[in-house]
C-alpha cells in the first residue's frame, strides 16, 4: 500500500460470540476481504462487518480505539489481541467520537455485511451544522447524580459531562440505549438519541435542555 492511501479500522461481531463480544483491528484493504480471511476453522461461524472507518491515519485510530477501551476497564478478552467484551453501538459510538477530529474519517455502518447507509463524511469541510451533543451541564445535572432510564425504569449515576455509570461501567446514552433497550421499542437502523429515554426528576432530558435552552435566549446579555 502507498503512504498516505487510506485504510481502515473495523468492527466484527460474530453470531458464536456474545453479544458484548467484539474484533476491533485495521486493514489496509476493503474489510469484506478481511473478515473473509478471518474465516477459518478456529471460529465456526463466519465474522460480521458492524462498522468502519475509512482514513489515512488508520492505524492511530485503532491504536486510539483500543487505548480508549482499556482506560475505561479491562475490557480486552485477552491481552495482545484485538478481541474485548463491549457492545458493538458503545464501540461504535467511540468510532464516531475519534472521527470528529480527523479530517478525511468516513463511518460507514453495516446489516447483514451490506451497508445501511450512505458513508457519513466527518471533515469539518463537508458537515453539514449540527446541533451540539447533549451534555449534563447544559440542565445543570451534577457529576454524582442519579438519572432514571425510562424504557425500563432503571437507575443510572452521572459519571462525567458525556457518560453514565451502570454496574460498574460507563457508558454513553445512546450506547447505553441501544445495549438495554427492550427489544420490542427498537428500531430498524439502531441509532438512537440518548437523551430522549433518560429523565432527571421526572422530567426527560431532551424537554429538560429546551427549556434551558429557552431560558438562555430570553435572558438578555448582561
Amino acid at each position: 500500500m502507498k503512504p498516505h492511501e487510506p485504510g481502515y479500522v473495523y468492527i466484527l461481531t460474530n453470531p458464536s460470540f456474545r453479544e458484548d463480544w467484539v474484533k476491533i483491528g485495521k486493514s489496509s484493504r476493503p474489510v469484506n476481504l478481511r473478515s473473509k480471511e478471518l474465516d477459518n476453522t478456529a471460529v465456526p461461524l463466519p465474522f460480521e462487518i458492524f462498522a468502519t472507518i475509512q482514513t489515512v491515519k488508520y492505524n492511530e485510530v485503532e491504536r486510539l480505539v483500543h487505548k480508549f477501551i482499556d482506560r475505561l476497564t479491562d475490557l480486552r478478552i485477552r491481552q495482545n489481541r484485538e478481541f474485548f467484551n463491549v457492545a458493538p453501538q458503545i464501540a461504535l459510538d467511540i468510532f464516531k467520537d475519534i472521527a470528529l477530529t480527523i479530517d478525511d474519517a468516513v463511518i460507514t455502518e453495516y446489516r447483514h455485511n451490506q451497508p445501511i447507509s450512505t458513508p457519513e463524511k466527518t471533515s469539518q469541510k463537508h458537515r453539514s451544522p449540527r446541533r451540539e451533543r447533549f451534555k449534563f451541564s447544559m440542565v445543570g445535572i451534577q457529576i454524582g447524580e442519579t438519572i432514571q432510564f425510562d424504557p425500563t425504569g432503571l437507575s443510572v449515576k452521572v459519571a462525567s459531562d458525556d457518560s453514565i455509570e451502570y454496574e460498574h461501567r460507563l457508558y454513553k446514552l445512546s450506547p447505553f440505549v441501544g445495549t438495554f433497550l427492550p427489544e420490542d421499542q427498537r428500531c430498524d437502523s439502531g441509532a438512537y438519541q440518548g437523551a430522549k429515554y433518560f429523565s432527571y426528576k421526572g422530567k426527560v432530558l431532551t424537554k429538560l435542555r429546551k427549556e434551558y435552552e429557552l431560558k438562555q435566549k430570553e435572558t438578555p446579555d448582561q
